[in-house]
């Protein structure tokens, strides 16, 4: 279902996304499409900074287990 609303840009903006879209545009399909990528990035970045954050929490506990796991090989 799809739901009226009202925004306000600026007309150089206007202007460039109507450039963009040609004579066929539908300026409502590129916003939904703007929009939802946007979205979209925005989650994988959060999702991103969350896996950061843990990784840094967990940092010194994964350099033991590696400087563990390096002592076992061996030098040629």
């Amino acid at each position: 279902m799809k739901t009226k609303t009202s925004i306000t840009l600026s007309e150089d903006l206007l202007k460039e996304i109507d450039r963009y879209l040609g004579r066929s545009g539908n300026r409502s399909a590129f916003f939904e499409m703007a929009v939802r990528d946007y979205l979209a990035q925005k989650a994988h970045q959060m999702s991103e900074a969350r896996d950061l954050e843990i990784l840094n929490q967990q940092a010194d506990v994964l350099n033991r287990e590696a400087k563990d796991v390096l002592s076992y090989q061996v030098e040629l």
